[in-house]
């Protein structure tokens, strides 16, 4: 089996006890976000699986949009990255 270089970590453990890779990210060039594909992109950050700069880059994201979806993430957990809760937790 040939594994393709990559500059960082194949796998990183997450501090639930799970393991994530790069094959758990969504596709580069995601445009439809649902609040899954966002909170697997704020894991991948958050456990330096990827670099904030890769996922802006990879998914066409804006600097304030990815920390926005950090600190909801951070602040309220997963579900408030869903598109109909924005006004509940703003």
């Amino acid at each position: 089996m040939y594994l393709r270089k990559t500059d960082g970590p194949r796998a990183v453990s997450l501090p639930e006890g799970g393991r994530m890779t790069m094959g758990d990210l969504p596709p580069k060039g995601t445009m439809r976000w649902v609040a899954a594909r966002k909170a697997a992109v704020v894991r991948g950050v958050r456990s330096e699986l990827v670099t904030r700069e890769w996922a802006m880059e990879a998914y066409d994201l804006s600097a304030e949009e990815l920390d926005g979806w950090i600190a909801m993430s951070a602040r309220h957990g997963d579900g408030a990255l869903r598109t109909t809760a924005l006004k509940k937790y703003r």
